[in-house]
């Protein structure tokens, strides 16, 4: 009797390839590592350019390169000579997906490998629309967003620390594999998809209407701070130095909020004086300065604990500013479902992120990234029918390697 398909695991029997550097990719194969799927990254001999890549650990290991390739299969190859790019082009052929971002190669191109498998399914990310190059960063600057970041009068661009195009292209990458397996179980055909990074942060800025209200209304976005447009939002410093960021989306928080900061009857009577309607969010963005004056001086007389006590009998959205050392300690991580405890070879123990959705109330865990190379006879054997022999002529004669 076949045992019943895990349903934590709906991509398994899926292989896929992955050439790739840096986010985007790598996070679409250990998301897709993370569904069942069977990922190998291919990687050049001595690493891709993110092998050690900061934060390193005391023994000069790339944290970095362990948080995005975990649970993936690792190879090892001179995809610089002939025979190495034979080696992953005949992989590849016995795969179902192919994904990178390493763009522009003739022998892992979508033509040249579609003569070697007709229905592969082919993912190539590039940095700009027209086939050239960028990153997040410098795509982030064409875009728009470093000059509505910070504070108000500031003249000069914030970069956000958070590679947020990067992020959103490598769950894009993985939803296109997804919707191409889906198409090919019902035509039998695989697919050519291209996904250009600036694209993804065009795509976002036009669909949260920042492109859009251009166009339509001919003015552009201004920095505003801490607050969020459109509705009420802003920071808050306790007389501690604790910082908040209460939002009131709703009549409701807006009424729980004045309630809260005891200045109902002086909001009221702000309304009055400026002839608003302050159940209207639109006219509490317009007046977040004169609101938030009133409001700062309630947080500005209490402490961090007594204000997280106090917000937290309201409706009102809020939290407390954490650094990422407060959070890593924090019960939202070590009490969450979502991570489990990994011993990463030659990093160290610590507490993993899995897939962050569970399936069936159970959340696929965390397995530990390779080193460079790990997997390499294994799946030289396993996936190319390879004998020993063979494998060590070709790790003697340099067109593949092992673990250090």
């Amino acid at each position: 009797m076949t045992a019943a398909p895990d349903p934590a695991r709906p991509l398994a029997g899926v292989r896929i390839v992955e050439i790739s550097s840096f986010v985007a990719v790598p996070l679409a194969g250990m998301t897709l590592t993370q569904l069942g799927a069977e990922v190998i990254r291919v990687d050049p001999i001595g690493g891709a350019a993110d092998y050690r890549r900061w934060p390193l650990s005391e023994g000069g290991e790339s944290i970095y390169w362990a948080g995005l390739n975990k649970g993936k299969r690792s190879l090892a190859v001179d995809m610089r000579s002939e025979k190495g790019q034979r080696l992953v082009a005949g992989l590849i052929a016995d795969s179902d997906v192919f994904i990178t971002n390493i763009a522009g190669r003739q022998w892992h191109s979508y033509e040249t490998l579609t003569e070697l498998r007709p229905d592969l399914i082919h993912v190539e990310v590039s940095g700009r629309a027209d086939g050239g190059t960028g990153v997040d960063y410098t795509v982030n600057a064409a875009i728009g967003f470093p000059l509505v970041t910070g504070p108000a009068d500031l003249a000069t661009p914030v970069n956000h620390v958070l590679p947020a195009w990067d992020v959103t292209c490598g769950l894009y990458v993985a939803l296109s594999v997804v919707t191409a397996l889906r198409h090919r179980d019902a035509t039998g055909h695989g697919q050519r998809i291209g996904i250009p990074l600036e694209n993804v942060a065009l795509a976002t800025a036009g669909n949260l209407s920042l492109l859009t209200e251009v166009m339509v209304n001919g003015t552009a976005r201004q920095r505003i701070g801490n607050a969020v447009y459109g509705t009420y939002g802003q920071d808050f410093i306790s007389s501690d130095g604790a910082a908040f960021m209460v939002v009131a989306l709703t009549g409701r928080h807006f009424r729980d909020l004045t309630v809260l900061t005891e200045t109902t009857e002086a909001v009221a009577a702000l309304a009055q004086s400026l002839g608003a309607d302050f159940s209207d969010e639109g006219e509490r963005y317009r007046h977040r300065g004169a609101l938030s004056a009133l409001f700062g001086e309630w947080f500005a007389a209490r402490t961090g604990e007594d204000i997280s006590a106090a917000l937290a009998t309201t409706s009102v959205l809020w939290e407390r500013y954490r650094t990422f050392a407060e959070t890593a300690t924090d019960d939202r991580v070590t009490a969450n479902p979502m991570f489990t405890e990994v011993d990463q070879p030659r990093v160290g123990r610590y507490l993993a992120p899995g897939l962050p959705i569970s399936i069936d109330g159970a959340y696929p865990v965390a397995v530990p990234a390779p080193a460079l190379g790990d997997d390499t006879a294994a799946v030289l054997a396993d996936r190319l029918a390879l004998s020993v022999e063979e494998i060590d002529g070709l790790v003697r004669s340099g067109t593949v390697a092992g673990p250090r």
